[in-house]
């Protein structure tokens, strides 16, 4: 600073400016968002999978651990998930209680799943599939195939389409499908139209 004075003298007086503050590095809030939405429903851990998953990573670039993101959580007052003593009634299950609630494998459920045989939701993409437990669902995983249920060879065989073009109409309610859990053979059971069409008809001369 320079000071001139009345008398006309001049003195040069060194001042220390203040350092400008950094910026704040904090954590995207989509990121954090996130994180509270999981919490509800699951663990750290699982919470750090997904989050690698979707290739996210701390504000200083670090993939996340159960650690990190226990510190998010604190930092930003999310509660960490507590499990219910009992699943709370018409509440989504993981993959795994809903499996033992229905009396099957995990595995099948995980295959019905990504054939669209049943439905699943998640909270973000790659958090862990959840179901809800219906009576409508019991059904489609019926102990017994009932009366006109053939299985997905025979379907396949009668129709003649492939496998994949059997589950794509199942998915489209063109064809109503169960998993049959007890007898020889389990599996899928397909339900055939009553009205089959001829396969070897040529439409051109259906109008005479």
């Amino acid at each position: 600073m320079t000071l001139r004075w009345h008398g006309g003298l001049i003195s040069e007086i060194p001042i220390p400016l203040p350092r400008s503050r950094p910026a704040t590095v904090r954590t995207d809030e989509d990121t954090v968002e996130l994180i509270r939405r999981l919490a509800v429903h699951y663990p750290d851990a699982i919470i750090a999978g997904v989050l690698n998953r979707q290739q996210r990573t701390t504000v200083t670039g670090l993939a996340f651990t159960v650690n990190r993101v226990s510190s998010l959580r604190n930092h930003w007052g999310i509660a960490r998930f507590v499990p219910p003593i009992e699943p709370v009634a018409g509440e989504p299950l993981t993959i795994r209680e809903a499996a033992e609630v229905l009396g099957l494998a995990p595995s099948t459920l995980h295959r019905h799943l990504n054939d669209g045989l049943i439905a699943g939701e998640q909270v973000t993409p790659g958090a862990p599939w959840r179901i809800v437990v219906t009576d409508a669902l019991r059904a489609r995983l019926a102990g017994d195939a009932p009366a006109g249920y053939v299985p997905m060879v025979d379907a396949m065989r009668i129709l003649g389409v492939s496998r994949q073009t059997v589950l794509q109409r199942v998915k489209r309610g063109e064809l109503d499908a169960i998993h049959v859990s007890q007898g020889k053979r389990k599996g899928l059971r397909i339900k055939l139209p009553n009205a089959m069409p001829d396969l070897f008809d040529d439409p051109k001369s259906a109008g005479g």
